[in-house]
C-alpha cells in the first residue's frame, strides 16, 4: 500500500537516457512522440549468413562522454550506456554528489538492472584464446563482463555508499529496479535512488539464436516497419541496445533541497507464469496479476489509470496475450484506457526495456500527451484495445503504469502518478 509517511514517497527529479533514437532523454522523448524509428540494418558486425539483418542500435554514441577512454576499453557496452545516461540523470536532478557528507552517501542506492551484461567479452575472450594463448586474455574480462558492473561502476563514480543492486529477471528487469528503489526509500532505508537498466550485447549469437527460435522479425528489407506490436502483420520484436537511469528521491529530500518534482513512483507489483521458458501463459494471468497488485500496491482503482505503456514487442504471442491480461486487470476500464508500446520504435532493448518504457510513462504525465505505437496500419481482431495508433495523443495524464513481461515468465508492473504535495 502507499507510504505512511508521506515524506517517504518516492518522487522522480532527473531523467538520463541512451537510445537507438536519442542519446539524451530529452531527445528520445521528441522522437518518440514522433513516431521516429530507430531500426535499421545491423552495422556492429556482418550479418552475412543470419537470417535477421536488422536491429535498433545506438548510432553516433561515444563512451568517452561518461569516462576517459582507459577505463572506457577495460569497460563493456551496456558499462558504457549507462554510465551516460546515470551521468545525465545526475545533472537534470540538480545533484552534486561531491558535497555530500559519508553519512548522506551511505543513504543514496543504485539499482541498475541487465538481462545479459557484458556478454560480448565471452566471445571476445574465446577468440583471443584460439588465437594468441590464454596469457593474452585481458585481466579486466571478468569485471566487464558482470552483469553488476554497471551499477557498481556508477556508485564508485559518484562515491555511493549504499545500497548496490543489480537483479536479472530477463525483459522485465529495469521495471523491478523501480520497485526496489521505491521501497528502499519507502521503507527509510534511503533518500536517494539512481534506477534503470542497460542493455549492449547486440551479438551474432543472439541473434542466430532469437531467430532460430523465431522471435525476432525478418523485415529485413522494410526495418523502420519490422517492430509492429498489435498489429495483424507483426512477425517478431527487434533486438535492440540503450540504457535508461532515474533519479528517486524520498518526497522529503527533493522538497527540502528545491528540486523539480516530476511525478511520483506510487507501487508496483511482481508475478510469476510458471509456465514456459520463453512463451507467456496463454491465460495472462499471471501479467494480469502483477499489474493488480501494482494497482493495490499504489492505492489506485483500475478506472483511476489513464495510460498503459504496454510490454508490446511484437510478438504474436505476447501482444495476444498482453491484451487478455489488461482486460482481465482492468474489466471495462480497458477499453477506455490509451495504450501504446516505445518498442514501436526503439525495439525490444530487453534489460533496459522498462526504463526507456518508465521514461515514457514519466514524460506523458509531465507534458499532457501520450506517444503512438507505430506501424499498427491493420489492427489484430484478437488485440482490440485502444493502442494510441501511429500518432501521438494530447491529453492530461495523472496516472500510467509500465508493463515489463520476461522470458521464463517474470512479471513486472510500475506505477506512476502525478505528484501532489
Amino acid at each position: 500500500m502507499p507510504a505512511k509517511d508521506p515524506a517517504r514517497r518516492a518522487v522522480v527529479t532527473g531523467l538520463g537516457a541512451v537510445t537507438p533514437i536519442g542519446n539524451t532523454a530529452k531527445a528520445y522523448w521528441e522522437n518518440l512522440l514522433a513516431g521516429v524509428s530507430g531500426v535499421g540494418a545491423i552495422t556492429q558486425f556482418d550479418p552475412s549468413g543470419l537470417d535477421v539483418k536488422i536491429a535498433a542500435e545506438v548510432r553516433g554514441f561515444d563512451p568517452n562522454v561518461a569516462m576517459d577512454r582507459k577505463m572506457a576499453r577495460r569497460m563493456s557496452r551496456f558499462i558504457h550506456l549507462a554510465m551516460a545516461a546515470a551521468a545525465e540523470a545526475v545533472d537534470d536532478a540538480g545533484i552534486d554528489f561531491a558535497t555530500y557528507s559519508q553519512e548522506e552517501r551511505d543513504r543514496v542506492a543504485v539499482c541498475l538492472n541487465t538481462g545479459g551484461g557484458g556478454l560480448e567479452q565471452v566471445l571476445e575472450g574465446t577468440q583471443v584464446i584460439a588465437d594468441k594463448g590464454p596469457g593474452q586474455v585481458s585481466p579486466f574480462a571478468i569485471p566487464a563482463l558482470s552483469g553488476s558492473m554497471a551499477a557498481c561502476q556508477i556508485s564508485m563514480k559518484y562515491r555511493i555508499t549504499g545500497p548496490v543492486i543489480t537483479q536479472v529477471a530477463a525483459c522485465a528487469s529495469s521495471v523491478i529496479a523501480f520497485i526496489d528503489g521505491m521501497r528502499m526509500i519507502r521503507d527509510g532505508e534511503v533518500d536517494v535512488a539512481l534506477v534503470g537498466g542497460s542493455e549492449g550485447s547486440l551479438l551474432p549469437i543472439a541473434f542466430a539464436a532469437l531467430g532460430n527460435m523465431g522471435a525476432l522479425s525478418r523485415r529485413n528489407d522494410d526495418p523502420t516497419h519490422a517492430s509492429r506490436p498489435f498489429d495483424r502483420d507483426r512477425d517478431g520484436f527487434v533486438f535492440g541496445e540503450g540504457a535508461a537511469v532515474i533519479v528517486l528521491e524520498s518526497a522529503e529530500h527533493a522538497m527540502a533541497r528545491g528540486a523539480t518534482i516530476v511525478c511520483e513512483v506510487a507501487g508496483g507489483g511482481m508475478t510469476a507464469d510458471a509456465f514456459h521458458i520463453s512463451a507467456p501463459d496463454p491465460t495472462g494471468r499471471g501479467a494480469a496479476m502483477a499489474m493488480t497488485k501494482a494497482l493495490r500496491s499504489a492505492g489506485v482503482a483500475p478506472d483511476e489509470v489513464d495510460y498503459i505503456v504496454a510490454h508490446g514487442t511484437s510478438t504474436p504471442l505476447n501482444d495476444m496475450t498482453e491484451t487478455k491480461a489488461i482486460k482481465a486487470a482492468f474489466g471495462a476500464h480497458a477499453y477506455k484506457v490509451a495504450i501504446s508500446s516505445p518498442k514501436s520504435m526503439v525495439g525490444h532493448l530487453l534489460g533496459a526495456a522498462g526504463a526507456v518504457s518508465g521514461l515514457a510513462a514519466i514524460g506523458s504525465i509531465r507534458d499532457g500527451v501520450m506517444p503512438p505505437t507505430a506501424n499498427l496500419e491493420n489492427p489484430d481482431p484478437e488485440c482490440d484495445l485502444d493502442y494510441i495508433p501511429n500518432v501521438k495523443r494530447v491529453k492530461k495524464v495523472d496516472t500510467a503504469i509500465i508493463n515489463g513481461f520476461g522470458f521464463g515468465g517474470q512479471n513486472a508492473v510500475t506505477v506512476f502518478r502525478r505528484f501532489e504535495a
